[in-house]
């Protein structure tokens, strides 16, 4: 059996099943699902944030909030997946790149100009928000907490974020965009988003 990720069988999984083996053990998807959201919400709106240099925003300071949002639900919360995914047409980074690749797109973010003018910031950040999606770390939950990160970023960087009510599809529609060189939907959602 293939789940979402086109991950056939694998340890993440309860056996001959496409579901996430999690601590709440669920075994239906759609239960599953709802019990995500709820517990990252509750997670979500519990967080303080306690940054104080553009160089927290690393690898750890992603898988720690990861642990953070998805805790209550997964054993394996925070940890780098060592399965190979994808969905639909996109593949995601092969496990065995993750570490290399991740690793530039946190230097990139080391190395942005925080003087720089807004909308040069956001061109700098859609290519980092896109990269970051398409090396997709964790085995599950990597979209919130990827959105998670980025308005942490973009409060540090001095911006007011509220994610514009978009579809779900809207936001798929960016990453694929963004995916095949075109980050220009991905732009839009970050100038929208913010002030």
């Amino acid at each position: 059996m293939r789940d979402k990720y086109g991950v056939a069988q694998d340890s993440y999984c309860y056996p001959k099943s496409d579901v996430l083996v999690n601590k709440l053990n669920i075994t239906n998807a759609d239960e599953l699902a709802k019990a995500e959201l709820e517990f990252t919400a509750f997670r979500y709106s519990e967080y303080t944030s306690n940054i104080k240099s553009l160089d927290e925003f690393n690898l750890n300071h992603l898988q720690h909030l990861h642990w953070y949002l998805f805790q209550d639900v997964y054993a394996w919360a925070g940890e780098i997946r060592t399965v190979d995914i994808s969905k639909g047409d996109t593949r995601f980074c092969t496990c065995s790149r993750l570490d290399v690749e991740v690793k530039k797109q946190f230097q990139q973010i080391g190395s942005l100009d925080i003087n720089a003018d807004k909308a040069e910031l956001l061109v700098q950040l859609a290519d980092i928000y896109c990269e970051l999606n398409i090396i997709h770390p964790f085995r599950e939950g990597n979209g919130r907490t990827q959105r998670f990160f980025f308005e942490e970023l973009l409060f540090f960087l001095g911006m007011i974020v509220n994610w514009p009510d978009i579809s779900k599809d809207e936001w798929v529609q960016a990453n694929i965009d963004g995916y095949y060189g075109n980050l220009n939907p991905l732009y839009k959602i970050l100038t929208l988003a913010t002030r």
